[in-house]
């Protein structure tokens, strides 16, 4: 069977929920995957393309007055097939972080120690951010989807941000702990 990347997988994921048309795909990915898989919106309709040639997925042109046409998307049963087989497919590796904080600190002997706690701060003050950006489409997934099947997934996904990213807030006050330390015992 034919192998395809991860985005074309990720699209045959969304057209599972209620998303049919190329804008309905970029807002759920907005919403939600861009979080944890980014996906850039150039590929969206070139994915959708594919998958409609590839016999993956139908389209219908849709029209209402007074609105621009717009295309929806259904997944065929090969497309089915296809999203099954992936997801059932052992995970071919561990995701490794590209994270430039690390790189920096890493070579930190070379910078201030004002410089590095400089980059802590920042850092902490993003991942509070985005902390708070996880709880509120918790919120907002809990209200809306009580009843809808994907939300228990969703939900997952979700825990999986906030555990890492208040592993990562621990960690940042832990390293600037041992700065503050290092200055007292120095």
């Amino acid at each position: 069977m034919k192998k395809y990347n991860h985005t074309t997988y990720a699209i045959l994921g969304i057209l599972t929920t209620e998303c049919r048309t190329g804008y309905a795909i970029k807002q759920l990915i907005d919403r939600s995957l861009n979080h944890f898989w980014k996906i850039s919106y150039g590929q969206i309709y070139p994915t959708l393309k594919l998958i409609v040639e590839d016999e993956l997925a139908t389209v219908q042109t849709l029209s209402e007055e007074g609105k621009p046409e717009r295309n929806e998307y259904s997944l065929t049963a090969k497309g089915i097939e296809v999203l099954k087989n992936w997801l059932e497919a052992p995970i071919e590796q561990i995701p490794v972080e590209r994270n430039e904080v690390l790189l920096k600190l890493f070579f930190g002997r070379h910078q201030s120690k004002e410089n590095s706690l400089l980059h802590l701060d920042n850092y902490k003050h993003k991942l509070v951010e985005s902390y708070q950006v996880y709880q509120n489409i918790e919120e907002v997934i809990i209200s809306n989807q009580q009843n809808n099947e994907d939300v228990t997934y969703w939900l997952f996904t979700l825990d999986y941000g906030k555990r890492v990213t208040k592993a990562a807030i621990e960690w940042c006050e832990a390293t600037t702990n041992y700065f503050y330390k290092e200055d007292h015992h120095g």
